[in-house]
C-alpha cells in the first residue's frame, strides 16, 4: 500500500515538475534541456544551480541575456522542489547538489577563507561591487545558509565555482557561519568604510594618498625654500664681489692721476 502510494506521489510530483518547466523554463532551456539561444543548457548543471537559482528569484528570467539579479521568489517552495526533481531526472543530476550546511562556531576559518576567495567581488562586509564585465556581485545579506552553499558549489554567472577540493566540506561550514555574521554587523557609530564595498575603499585610499602626496610635496618645498642653505645659495659669490672694477673707471682713476 505504502509502494503504491508513494509511487503516485512521485508521478504526480514529476507530472508537476514537467508542467511547471514546460510553462516558465523551457521557452530558454529547451524542452530536452539542451539549451537555446535564449539560455544555457541545463545538462549535468546540477539540483544546486537550478534550487539557488529558483529560490533568489533570478530565474523565470523576464529578459534573456541579461543579468539575472536577486529577488523575490516567484515560485512556491513545493514548486520549485517539482522542477529540481525534474530537471534532475531529465539531465540536470551529476553536477553539484543541493548541500548540507552544518552549524559552525569556527568564524576564524571561516574568515581567512572569506578574505581569500570572497571579499575582492562581495566587499568585506558582503555588501556587493561591480565583478567587471557588467557584472554585479550581489550583497550576502539575503540569502539564506543553503543558498550560499549553494552559490560557492556551482557558482552563479562569472563567479567561480568551488567543489570540496577547494573548499573542504568544514571550511564551507565555517565560510557560511561568517558571512551570516554580516546580517547583523555590531555597530559602533560612525561611516563603515568597509560598507561601501572595494570600489569605495579603492576611491577613498586614492584621494587621501594623493592629497597626502600632495600636502608632503607642499610642505617639503616650503622647508627647502626658507633653509639657510636656500638662502647662501641665492648670495652672489665672493668671488664676483671681489672682482676689480671695470676699465672706465679704471680709467678716470688715471687721468685724475696724471691732473
Amino acid at each position: 500500500m505504502m509502494t503504491v502510494l508513494a509511487a503516485a506521489i512521485l508521478a504526480a510530483s514529476n507530472a508537476l515538475g514537467a508542467a511547471l518547466y514546460a510553462a516558465h523554463c523551457s521557452s530558454c532551456h529547451g524542452a530536452d534541456l539542451k539549451g537555446t539561444g535564449n539560455g544555457p543548457s541545463l545538462q549535468h548543471a546540477g539540483a544546486a544551480a537550478v534550487d539557488f537559482m529558483l529560490r533568489t528569484g533570478r530565474m523565470p528570467l523576464e529578459v534573456p541575456d541579461t543579468e539575472p539579479l536577486p529577488a523575490p521568489a516567484q515560485l512556491t517552495s513545493s514548486q520549485i522542489e517539482a522542477i529540481v526533481a525534474f530537471t534532475v531526472a531529465h539531465g540536470a543530476g551529476g553536477g553539484p547538489p543541493i548541500p548540507s550546511v552544518r552549524p559552525s562556531d569556527a568564524l576564524a576559518r571561516g574568515r581567512v577563507v572569506f578574505d581569500g576567495n570572497c571579499q575582492a567581488c562581495h566587499g568585506a562586509l558582503g555588501t556587493g561591487a561591480v565583478a567587471g564585465y557588467g557584472w554585479l556581485a550581489p550583497p550576502l545579506y539575503g540569502d539564506d545558509a543553503t543558498q550560499i552553499a549553494e552559490a560557492i558549489r556551482f557558482g552563479p554567472g562569472i563567479m567561480p565555482h568551488f567543489d570540496s577540493r577547494l573548499i573542504s566540506d568544514d571550511d564551507l561550514d565555517a565560510l557560511v557561519a561568517y558571512v551570516g555574521t554580516f546580517r547583523h554587523p555590531p555597530d559602533i557609530g560612525g561611516y563603515s568604510v568597509e560598507a561601501s564595498g572595494p570600489v569605495g575603499e579603492g576611491l577613498l585610499a586614492w584621494i587621501i594618498g594623493v592629497g597626502t602626496g600632495s600636502i608632503v610635496m607642499v610642505l617639503v618645498g616650503e622647508t627647502l625654500r626658507s633653509s639657510p642653505l636656500s638662502s647662501r645659495a641665492k648670495s652672489p659669490p665672493l668671488s664676483s664681489r671681489a672682482q676689480s672694477p671695470p676699465l672706465s673707471s679704471r680709467a678716470k682713476s688715471r687721468d685724475s692721476d696724471q691732473a
